[in-house]
């Protein structure tokens, strides 16, 4: 395997890790009623983030990839009204995030240029990109679950405003 293989493999799973320790680190002062609980008339709680990145990864890539299996509800990911308990929806995402990983570990350098071809990603032709595309949309929702978690703190201490 060249470097530049590795190197792409070593950087999109140290992301891929980070994301999640983000993640729980972001959840972990959080009660399961705070985790499944949108604080704003608009967007998500934390919790259907997380159910909405683990489907998303375990669709373009347990089961595009890694041929999984796996049979993606993207709708219940936002509507889901009789969740698990946070620790169960987070282990699930560490679960995925392990799927991810040891594909990427799979991956040789003639890989990364292989076509790809889902659902839901048009614009993406290649498996390179197809981890790119995750990656991005995993980062981006961290912001999302942010912002949500910032307002369930301000809430506890200014419970009246």
């Amino acid at each position: 395997m060249d470097n530049l293989s590795i190197t792409i493999r070593n950087g999109f799973s140290y992301y891929f890790q980070d994301f999640l320790d983000r993640v729980q680190v972001l959840s972990s002062d959080l009660s399961d009623e705070e985790f499944w609980l949108n604080p704003y008339p608009y967007g998500n709680s934390i919790g259907h983030l997380v159910l909405h990145i683990t489907g998303n990864l375990n669709y373009y890539i347990g089961a595009q990839l890694a041929a999984t299996g796996y049979r993606r509800d993207r709708e219940r990911e936002f509507t889901e009204n009789n969740p698990v308990s946070k620790a169960q929806t987070l282990q699930a995402l560490a679960t995925t995030i392990r799927t991810v990983i040891t594909t990427l570990e799979k991956q040789q350098s003639t890989d990364w240029t292989m076509p790809y071809q889902a659902d839901g990603v048009d614009d993406v032709h290649d498996r390179f990109n197809i981890f790119l595309r995750c990656a991005v949309h995993f980062h981006h929702h961290i912001g999302h679950m942010s912002y949500v978690r910032d307002e369930h703190i301000r809430r506890r201490a200014h419970p009246f405003t």
